[in-house]
């Protein structure tokens, strides 16, 4: 499989606070990878660093074998889409124009046929027809976060990079959302691929190919699920006892947190 995006020896701090330390890692196409960690462990930064909303301080990232700084933001909306972890704007549109909005890097001088369908293609495979004409400013929280990613999705990039899309959502449509990001990357037809910052393990456990587990600015463990979600790197990490059960036949692995480790205990 062809390599969709490289990151090598990565930094990025803020003032004297380093967030990332020299991470590494690459993420082939049609696969599904997410990000874990404690909030602040810098999975946001990182997304951010690589579709160049953050400049980072050290290191390259690679997009298709291409330095990631020759590209200018029209070619890079090309290539890669992103859902913020919160959505700030409200628009006072009808979702099916929130969602054309995804195809702007597309555009020429006109909406075309082709964009107007691959809309109404996205808000099918999402189930968002019935919302298609309904004010985007009037919709729940759950129901504009499904609308960011389906603009995202209608962007037709080649990797996704997602911050929390599922945080404001029930657990139905959690699942029914990553069923179907893990659809879109899995089909062979095309050349995708998804980098997914998530807080539920047990999601990851159970729809990531991959997963970073990220720790202290660097990447503490890369692999698939029943490599990196260990009981050791889990209390290293989120600082939590838990017992892990391995995945059989067709049954996602699971992770179970048994308890909190008390510091004052400790102490």
């Amino acid at each position: 499989m062809n390599e969709i995006i490289k990151v090598r020896d990565l930094s990025f701090n803020w003032g004297e606070n380093q967030v990332l330390d020299g991470v590494n890692f690459s993420l082939k196409e049609n696969e599904l990878v997410a990000i874990l960690g404690i909030n602040g462990a810098g999975k946001s930064t990182l997304l951010k660093c690589i579709n160049k909303i953050l400049k980072y301080n050290k290191g390259k990232v690679l997009l298709m074998n291409e330095d990631i700084r020759k590209y200018n933001l029209a070619d890079l909306s090309k290539k890669i889409s992103y859902v913020p972890q919160s959505v700030l704007t409200s628009f006072s549109m009808d979702v099916f124009d929130v969602v054309l909005l995804g195809r702007r890097p597309h555009l020429t001088w006109r909406i075309g046929e082709k964009d107007r369908e691959k809309v109404s293609e996205t808000l099918r495979f999402f189930n968002l027809e019935g919302f298609a004409f309904r004010k985007f400013n009037k919709l729940s929280g759950g129901e504009r976060q499904r609308v960011v990613i389906a603009k995202a999705i209608a962007q037709d990039p080649n990797l996704f990079l997602m911050d929390e899309p599922t945080s404001d959502l029930d657990l139905k449509n959690q699942i029914s959302v990553m069923k179907k990001i893990k659809q879109l990357v899995c089909n062979t037809d095309y050349s995708k691929s998804a980098l997914i910052a998530i807080h539920d393990i047990n999601i990851a456990a159970r729809f990531a190919d991959k997963i970073l587990l990220l720790h202290e600015g660097r990447i503490l463990a890369e692999g698939v699920p029943e490599e990196v979600l260990t009981t050791e790197n889990i209390e290293k990490v989120f600082g939590v006892t838990s017992e892990v059960e391995v995945k059989t036949n067709n049954s996602p692995l699971r992770v179970i947190i048994k308890e909190e480790i008390n510091e004052d205990e400790e102490e």
